[in-house]
């Protein structure tokens, strides 16, 4: 009776694990706790004590012009990164995945390997290579720059879901004469849908939140908002910068919690292998 017993109960050593693991988490999601509650703070400077619950702080977002054309920039310079990104890594995934090509892995490594380098050392490269070349800083190569640093995730994403695919579906209908366009068209791309779909929204989410290469890579005048902010904390922790993280927050977690959701839900409405009939 007692061996049973005993082999239930948390030994020393679970119970150390599970309150690191609890102080790691607190850690982690204290200082983002912090913000939200701080931008609701109808004190007017940006910290504790609480004095009241106030809106007042969102709605001077909306009439902040930097703010509002940062956030433009933002989202403008998402979307394009989301959707040139993910093209050309569900091109570069069908030309690893599906076809021979000389030297695949190595071109493989090659496209993570923005994904490897720290992002400090791939800013400070370019950065570097544009002086050498007299080429001034602009918008197109900001674009650039973001589709660099995303498209590992998105590739990484696509490759795992044609991967896992196979090929049955697609040689049936090469068997039966179809074209590889109509190949790609009909089966391919539907039953890649959750991964891409899945691939741009995270896309967008790491060029939305993206500091350090924007910092670099800019032009003068344009401001992104990471870039905002990382400005704003120049002079002090206004209120401001406490309700613009929150917004940032809840852009990037909802976004993310969308992706996870919506691509769940298309996965479940297509069939991935012949054993699922």
């Amino acid at each position: 009776m007692s061996g049973p017993e005993t082999e239930q109960r948390p030994s020393w050593g679970w119970r150390v694990l599970t309150a690191l693991t609890a102080l790691v988490y607190i850690f982690m999601f204290a200082p983002i706790i912090v913000v939200v509650v701080l931008s609701f703070n109808a004190a007017d400077y940006g910290g504790f004590p609480f004095t009241g619950l106030s809106f007042r702080w969102f709605s001077k977002l909306v009439q902040n012009e930097a703010i509002v054309g940062a956030f433009v920039t933002s989202a403008t310079l998402g979307v394009l990164t989301s959707l040139i990104g993910t093209l050309v890594a569900m091109l570069a995934a069908l030309a690893l995945v599906r076809h021979r090509v000389d030297g695949s892995k190595m071109i493989g490594l090659l496209a993570i390997a923005p994904l490897l380098i720290p992002e400090t050392v791939l800013a400070v490269g370019l950065l570097l290579l544009l002086r050498a070349l007299d080429l001034p800083k602009t918008f197109l190569l900001l674009l650039a720059g973001h589709i660099l640093i995303t498209l590992p995730f998105a590739l990484l994403v696509l490759q795992a879901r044609l991967a896992g695919l196979g090929r049955s579906f697609e040689e049936a209908a090469s068997s039966l004469g179809a074209s590889a366009f109509s190949v790609f068209r009909e089966i391919t791309l539907p039953l890649s849908l959750p991964a891409m779909f899945a691939a741009i929204l995270f896309s967008f989410t790491i060029s939305f939140d993206n500091l350090t290469a924007s910092l670099f890579w800019r032009p003068s005048g344009v401001e992104t908002v990471p870039t905002q902010i990382f400005a704003m904390l120049k002079d002090s922790v206004s209120p401001e910068i406490n309700a613009l993280g929150t917004v940032m927050v809840a852009v990037t977690v909802g976004l993310s919690l969308l992706a996870g959701a919506v691509s769940s839900r298309l996965a479940q409405q297509v069939k991935t292998t012949p054993e699922d009939e």
